[in-house]
C-alpha cells in the first residue's frame, strides 16, 4: 500500500480522535425548559395580560410549588395530601421536580445546613423565626471531614447567610420555636422560580406560645369552604387596643431554673440608650409620576444604576442620599434612593406603622433585632411603656397588623449598606424598601475586600474587565494529564499498526 495514503489516512485519523477527545473534555452545557403561556397579572399595579415565561430552580433537585391551601392551615387541620415531609438531605440522583415538599424538624433538636453553591455566583439565604450560627465556610465541595474547621465557640449569630460561588458555608440552628418556617434564596428571581423549602418543627405538647388562629382568619384551597365574609372585619388606627393577654410579646420564663435559650446572655438591651428612632409608615400603593407606587415614609425606593456598595467605597456623589426621613413628612410621595444614616456601634428604635388594609411582613438583612412592642392603633411616645425590654425574642423577620404598630430594637454593630424590605414581592416590587447605611469609622478587617471578578456597571463600568474565562464550572473539568498521555498512545499504536 502506498505510503501517501497511510499518511492521509492516518491525517484522517488524527482529525477524527482529536475532534473525540475535545468532546470529553467535558464542555459546559444547560437545558432549559421554557414554558410559554399567557397570564393575568399586575406588575405595575395594574391588571393586563402578559408572557409567562417559565423554567424552575430548585435546592437538592426540588424546587417548591406553593399549595392552594396554606401549610399551616393544612397542618393545624391535619389535611392529608397538601405537602410531604420528605425533603431529602441531599442531592438524590433522580430528575429534579416541582413539589411541596417539607423538611421535617425535630422540636428541640440542633439542625445542620450544609449550603453547597455549584451556581456562578453569590448566593444568599434567609431563614424565617431563627438566628443561627455561622460555623464554617470554604471552598470546595462540603465533605464530613470539613467539619475540622467549624468553629464551635464563638460563631455569629444571623438569618440571612452568604454562599460564594463553588463553596460551602455551614450553620448551625436550635429548633426551640414551633411552627412552618421558610427557608429561601434571597435572590428575588431564584426565590419566585421555586428555590426555596419550608420546615416543619411540631411540638408533641400544645405550644402556649403560638397564637391560635385570629377571628379573621383566611381560609382558601381545601378549606374556602371555611371562609366568612370579611368585609367588616378590617379595622383601621382607630381601633381598640388588643387585649392585655394578646398584646403581651412573647417571654421566655426567666425565673424557672431549667435550661433555656436565653437571648440576650450578658447584651441587656433595656438599658442601652437608644441613639435613633424612626417610625416607618407604610400606606396602599399609589400613583407616583404616573405609576403605581408603593412608599414608606412617602418615599419609593429606586435602585440607581451604579450598586450603593460600590458607590460608597469609591466614593461618587449623587448615587444616594442618606436623607430618609425619621417619620413621614407633610410632602408629596417621590421616587427616590434615599437611606437612613445609621450609626456604627449606635442603638436604633424602629417602629412599623401598618396604614394599610392587609398584614405587613418585614426583613432586615444583616441583623438579629428585639422585638418589644405591639398593639392597634397610633404609635405614640407613650407606647414606649408596654415595651418588654428584658427577655424579647431575636428575629430577623417582623410582622405590623392592618391599623397597628410593631416595634423593634436593633443594635448597630455590622457595618455595611443592609436592606429592610416588605416580603410581600408585589410592595418589594413597586418600592417599599429602604437600605440602612452602617459605616465603620475605622479599617473593617471583618469586611471582606472587593473580589477580583466583581461586577462593575453604572458609573463604574469603565473598571469592568472581561469575565468570560472567569466562569468556572463542577461539571466541566478539562483533560488530566494522564487522559491526554493515554490517547497519545493510542495514537502511536494506530499509526504502528497502518504502518506495519
Amino acid at each position: 500500500m502506498p505510503r501517501d495514503f497511510h499518511c492521509s489516512w492516518f491525517s484522517y485519523l488524527l482529525v477524527f480522535v482529536c475532534y473525540f477527545g475535545v468532546a470529553l473534555a467535558g464542555d459546559p452545557y444547560v437545558f432549559y425548559d421554557w414554558t410559554v403561556s399567557y397570564l393575568t397579572a399586575s406588575p405595575l399595579g395594574v391588571k393586563q395580560q402578559v408572557l409567562f415565561l417559565f423554567f424552575n430552580t430548585t435546592l437538592n433537585g426540588i424546587s417548591y410549588l406553593p399549595p392552594s391551601t396554606p401549610l399551616k392551615l393544612a397542618q393545624q387541620f391535619n389535611i392529608p395530601g397538601v405537602y410531604k415531609l420528605d425533603f431529602p438531605t441531599k442531592l438524590m440522583d433522580r430528575p429534579a421536580k416541582v413539589d411541596a415538599s417539607l423538611i421535617n424538624g425535630t422540636f428541640k433538636g440542633f439542625m445542620e445546613i450544609i449550603f453547597q453553591n455549584n451556581d456562578t455566583t453569590v448566593q444568599n439565604y434567609h431563614l424565617d423565626g431563627y438566628a443561627f450560627f455561622v460555623v464554617g465556610m470554604d471552598f470546595g465541595v462540603w465533605t464530613e471531614n470539613s467539619r475540622g474547621i467549624y468553629n464551635k465557640w464563638d460563631g455569629v449569630a444571623r438569618c440571612t447567610i452568604q454562599v460564594f460561588p463553588g463553596a460551602w458555608t455551614a450553620i448551625l440552628v436550635s429548633l426551640d420555636n414551633s411552627g412552618i418556617w421558610n427557608l429561601r434564596a434571597e435572590n428575588l428571581n431564584s426565590w419566585y422560580l421555586g428555590q426555596e423549602v419550608y420546615i416543619s418543627v411540631v411540638n408533641p405538647e400544645l405550644d402556649k406560645n403560638e397564637l391560635p388562629l385570629p377571628e379573621n382568619a383566611i381560609y382558601c384551597g381545601l378549606l374556602s369552604s371555611l371562609q366568612k365574609d370579611q368585609a367588616l372585619r378590617v379595622k383601621f388606627s382607630g381601633a381598640p387596643s388588643l387585649s392585655s393577654s394578646t398584646r403581651i410579646i412573647r417571654k421566655w420564663n426567666v425565673s424557672a431554673g431549667a435550661a433555656r435559650p436565653n437571648p440576650q446572655g450578658s447584651f441587656r438591651y433595656g438599658e442601652i440608650t437608644v441613639t435613633d428612632v424612626y417610625v416607618i409608615l407604610n400606606r396602599p400603593p399609589e400613583l407616583i409620576n404616573g405609576k403605581w407606587r408603593t412608599t414608606l415614609n412617602g418615599i419609593s425606593y429606586l435602585p440607581p444604576s451604579t450598586p450603593l456598595k460600590l458607590a460608597q467605597q469609591f466614593n461618587i456623589p449623587g448615587v444616594y442620599k442618606l436623607d430618609f426621613p425619621t417619620k413621614l413628612m407633610d410632602r408629596p410621595a417621590k421616587v427616590d434612593a434615599s437611606l437612613i444614616n445609621g450609626t456604627f456601634k449606635g442603638f436604633m428604635e424602629i417602629i412599623f406603622q401598618n396604614n394599610d388594609t392587609t398584614v405587613q411582613n418585614y426583613h432586615l438583612d444583616g441583623y438579629a433585632f428585639f422585638v418589644v412592642g405591639m398593639d392597634f392603633g397610633v404609635w405614640t411616645e407613650n407606647s414606649r411603656g408596654i415595651y418588654n425590654k428584658w427577655d424579647g425574642v431575636a428575629r430577623c423577620t417582623i410582622q405590623v397588623f392592618p391599623g397597628a404598630w410593631t416595634a423593634i430594637l436593633v443594635s448597630l454593630d455590622n457595618s455595611g449598606i443592609w436592606n429592610l424590605r416588605a416580603e410581600n414581592l408585589n410592595s418589594w416590587y413597586l418600592g417599599q424598601e429602604v437600605y440602612i447605611s452602617v459605616v465603620n469609622p475605622e479599617l473593617d478587617k471583618n469586611e471582606l475586600p472587593l473580589p477580583e471578578n466583581a461586577i462593575y456597571c453604572g458609573l463604574l463600568s469603565s473598571l469592568q474587565k472581561d469575565q468570560a474565562l472567569r466562569v468556572k464550572f463542577s461539571g466541566a473539568p478539562s483533560l488530566s494529564s494522564s487522559t491526554s498521555i493515554t490517547m497519545l498512545i493510542m495514537l502511536i499504536l494506530i499509526y504502528g499498526t497502518f504502518n506495519w
